[in-house]
C-alpha cells in the first residue's frame, strides 16, 4: 500500500474511533439523566449515566489532582502520541497489528478528551447477562478491548506462523 495513503488510512481509524465515542458520550450527555436505568434489552443491556474520574473501574480516583492529572492524562497523552508516532513511521508493521492498535488509541483518545475537557469520563453501558457482568463503560472501552483482542489474535498467528 501506498505509505501516504496508509498513514491517511491510521489517522482516519483512529479518529473513527475517537469520533464514534464522542458521538454515543454526547447523546448520553444529553438523553439520560445521572443514576437513571434504561433496559434496552430486558435487564441485560442498560444504559444508566455516570461520571468515571479515574481510569478503569475507578483506579485513581483518589489520587491527589497533580499525580491524577500526570498518571491519568499527561502519561496516556504521550503514550498515544507516541503509538500514532509508532505506527506512521513503521511501514513494515503488520496490518492486524496496525488495526489493533487504531482502534486502541482511537479508543485511548476518546476517553482522554473527555477526562481533559470535562474533569471525568462518562460511562453508559452496562451488560449483565448471566455470568457475564460488567461495570459501567462506554464506546472507547469497547473500542481498545476490541484491539487488544486483535492484537493477542496477531500475536497467536504470528507464533503459529513461527512455528510451522
Amino acid at each position: 500500500m501506498n505509505p501516504i495513503l496508509r498513514n491517511i488510512a491510521i489517522i482516519l481509524l483512529v479518529l473513527a474511533n475517537a469520533g464514534c465515542d464522542q458521538l454515543t458520550k454526547n447523546v448520553a450527555r444529553q438523553n439520560i439523566a445521572y443514576h437513571e436505568t434504561i433496559n434496552v434489552i430486558g435487564n441485560h443491556l442498560i444504559l444508566t449515566k455516570v461520571e468515571n474520574s479515574g481510569a478503569f473501574l475507578s483506579t485513581g480516583d483518589s489520587l491527589g489532582d497533580s499525580v491524577k492529572f500526570i498518571v491519568l492524562s499527561l502519561l496516556p497523552l504521550l503514550a498515544l502520541f507516541y503509538g500514532i508516532y509508532y505506527l506512521l513511521r513503521n511501514n513494515q508493521l503488520n496490518n492486524l497489528m496496525v488495526l489493533g492498535v487504531c482502534f486502541v488509541i482511537g479508543g485511548g483518545f476518546g476517553n482522554l478528551y473527555d477526562r481533559l475537557l470535562y474533569g471525568s469520563v462518562t460511562d453508559f453501558l452496562h451488560i449483565d447477562f448471566y455470568i457475564l457482568k460488567t461495570g459501567i463503560f462506554n464506546l472507547a472501552d469497547v473500542s481498545i478491548m476490541i484491539g487488544m483482542i486483535i492484537l493477542v489474535i496477531h500475536l497467536y498467528v504470528k507464533r503459529a506462523i513461527q512455528l510451522t
